[in-house]
């Protein structure tokens, strides 16, 4: 009998016990609001801000409830206009040219090599049309940042970084989201730490840091961000920054403080799966493995790999056959977006031109979740099923 895998790709575990227990505590005494405080109490989310921008490196960190709002909010903290030219991947998910959209800015997008990466020779042939690139860590890939950061830098070209996809990683040594003038990050259910919805904004640049805090809705209340900028900082600033309110409250910040401390370890277990699977994919007839650079330490909450030159029929062919044993893959080929699953082509408010050597790449890109419910065992069984079907379709098209 064929062997068939039953467990859930969208079950995560549950949050840890001193996570509820402070959840709780919060409840209990009823101050969920970032700013309601008795005398003496540091909020939650203040000692989340403090302990997060220490875990990364930063000077300033910000609780907001979104990474796409952290993103939107760095796009205005950096001084993009409605109008304005911002570069970004072709490959990513949609909150990102979702974030430009809703600034006014206008995505240009930049190709994908097969690392799944952004092309940073297409970068450096656009990187005269922007003041500013919105760099999409898609899927934990992470670029080659020390050329990136060359590139951007002799143009003049502000770096955001998005790392819903890589907190705990890092190029070089250097913690993901703290190469850029900005980094934002996601406290989604299906990212490195859940809080069901939520985001962290961290930068080195006082201003911005400040321009960030008034965005957020801080009122006139800065002084109480223990890892803000010196209330200086805001001298001018909290005069002519609208709020548009996007706080974290204490609650998701007590579920959050606890796992973020944990995350080295939800790190390496993350990674003892990823590669369970890798092994298992490698010599797959017709499949590519994506190999990861030795400069890079991933989390590999999901695995992504490469069908190249397959036919539309054959993907499907190969995802259909997969998903009957209870494996549950995505395409990034589709003409059409499917749940998460979208392109460069599915935003039609963007009036992208086509671009062929990317298209050919996204065309092969399957991905899959590998999240920590998932034993070493399954994700050997996981890996066992997607050879087995990917190598079925491929023998029968030659």
């Amino acid at each position: 009998m064929s062997e068939v895998f039953k467990g859930s790709f969208t079950q995560q575990e549950p949050i840890p016990e001193d996570g509820i227990e402070a959840a709780v505590a919060v409840m209990r005494h009823g101050r969920l609001h970032r700013y309601n405080t008795v005398a003496g109490e540091v909020a939650e989310t203040a000692l989340l801000e403090q302990e997060f921008a220490a875990q990364v490196g930063a000077k300033y960190c910000l609780a907001v409830a979104s990474g796409g709002y952290a993103m939107a909010t760095a796009l205005r903290a950096v001084g993009v206009k409605p109008g304005d030219k911002v570069l970004t991947n072709t490959f990513t998910l949609a909150p990102v040219p979702g974030a430009i959209a809703a600034v006014g800015a206008i995505p240009i997008f930049v190709g994908v090599t097969d690392q799944l990466v952004i092309d940073l020779g297409d970068l450096a042939a656009k990187v005269g049309q922007a003041d500013v690139l919105l760099l999409s860590h898609m899927r934990g890939h992470l670029a080659d940042m020390d050329a990136l950061m060359a590139i951007c830098d002799g143009a003049g070209v502000t770096v955001i970084e998005d790392c819903a996809h890589t907190m705990g990683a890092s190029w070089r040594g250097v913690a993901s989201g703290t190469q850029g003038k900005v980094g934002c990050y996601s406290c989604q259910t299906y990212k490195h730490v859940n809080s069901g919805e939520g985001g962290l904004f961290v930068t080195d640049d006082a201003e911005v840091a400040a321009r960030a805090i008034m965005l957020s809705g801080s009122y006139m209340l800065y002084e109480r961000h223990a890892a803000g900028p010196p209330k200086e900082a805001f001298a001018q600033i909290r005069y002519e920054t609208p709020n548009i309110s996007g706080r974290m409250d204490n609650l998701r910040a007590a579920i959050l403080r606890p796992q973020l401390r944990k995350l080295d370890a939800q790190r390496d277990r993350w990674n003892e799966r990823y590669y369970a699977v890798e092994k298992g994919l490698r010599d797959t007839p017709g499949l590519t493995v994506i190999d990861r650079p030795a400069q890079e330490v991933i989390v590999g909450s999901s695995i992504q790999f490469l069908l190249k030159d397959w036919s539309e029929e054959a993907v499907t062919e190969a995802l259909k056959r997969c998903a009957a044993r209870g494996v549950e893959l995505k395409w990034f080929g589709g003409a059409e977006p499917v749940g998460f699953t979208s392109r460069y082509d599915s935003w039609r408010y963007v009036d992208a031109p086509r671009m062929p050597a990317s298209d050919a790449i996204l065309a092969g890109i399957v991905d899959m979740r590998v999240p920590l419910t998932f034993s070493v065992e399954d994700c050997a069984s996981i890996a066992r099923i997607i050879k087995g079907e990917v190598s079925a379709v491929y023998q029968a098209g030659d």
